[in-house]
């Protein structure tokens, strides 16, 4: 199995609680989440929604659909599971989902 290579991309106090950033990891577009009340608590996936090709995702709303947190992208309010990346209304345009880690409040994502 090979190492995980984590990037850092900011402190997890510049994420207000609920909402997403978008970084640039290794030349990808990548939208990272604060979710408060969930165990894992960060999560992140790609920031460009596939219905579109627009680098959007982390601009959206984050909320869940029952046992599943998502962010609906804000250009056609698809639901992208956070968990997964898999898009609800379109699961051919599912994104990637990477892992993340916080460490000395620093966050790091892996993709």
């Amino acid at each position: 199995m090979q190492a995980k290579n984590w990037k850092p991309v900011c402190s997890v106090d510049d994420i207000v609680p609920n909402t997403g950033v978008c970084a640039l990891v290794e030349d990808r577009h990548v939208a990272i989440f604060h979710v408060l009340d969930v165990e894992e608590g960060l999560f992140a996936i790609d920031n460009v929604d596939p219905n579109v090709q627009a680098s959007v995702l982390s601009r959206g709303l984050v909320g869940n659909l029952g046992e599943r947190i998502v962010v609906a992208s804000p250009i056609y309010k698809h639901h992208f599971d956070l968990r997964s990346g898999e898009c609800l209304e379109a699961p051919e345009h599912s994104v990637a989902a990477y892992p993340v880690k916080v460490e000395d409040r620093t966050v790091l994502v892996a993709v």
